[in-house]
């Protein structure tokens, strides 16, 4: 394990090593996986006292990615995020603790269509490493469960054989690759 002096520090998310995404079940067979492609975040972490660490995350919502236009147009609309009238998703941590070795658990505020709610989720530190250009870097992987319906994202359409065309429980992942600041 690195020396908490290594670790400790201001970070910004490198968004060309990091994704944000989801996993939604479709007619009830399949699962659908997309990503939002433009986001911003930083945090501070402190290794000797991880309460005094936090994370901020800004999601560009139109920058949304199903590799299906179509769908990612529906997303877009009324019916799901109404990004033309909520434009950006955010997150930030209101308590970070260790939950034993490379783990910590975070919970934080997650804010979509102008609903904030709290989330809480464990994410894994992996690092630090110099990259080729002399910078710390670290690794934070996490994922978490929410109703959809909680931030008022309810449109949905029945199935003749009975069910639902979207599961109103998502899985938000996390995958971000952070630089410490010099």
């Amino acid at each position: 394990m690195p020396e908490a002096s290594e670790l400790t520090g201001k970070y910004n998310l490198d968004p060309t090593h990091s994704r944000v995404g989801f996993v939604a079940r479709h007619a009830m067979v399949t699962k659908v996986r997309g990503s939002f492609n433009d986001l911003k975040g930083s945090g501070f972490f402190d290794a000797d006292n991880p309460s005094a660490s936090k994370i901020e995350l800004e999601i560009d919502a139109k920058s949304i990615d199903t590799r299906n236009a179509d769908r990612d147009n529906h997303l877009r609309g009324n019916d799901f995020f109404d990004m033309d009238t909520y434009p950006k998703i955010t997150f930030a941590s209101t308590s970070i603790t260790k939950a034993g070795g490379d783990t910590y658990q975070v919970v934080g505020d997650l804010t979509i269509k102008g609903v904030t709610k709290s989330i809480d989720f464990e994410v894994e530190l992996s690092g630090p490493v110099k990259d080729p250009w002399g910078n710390t870097r670290v690794g934070l992987e996490g994922r978490t469960e929410v109703s959809r319906k909680d931030w008022g994202i309810t449109w949905n359409a029945p199935l003749e054989a009975g069910g639902i065309l979207v599961s109103d429980k998502v899985t938000l992942e996390f995958e971000v690759s952070a630089v410490k600041e010099a």
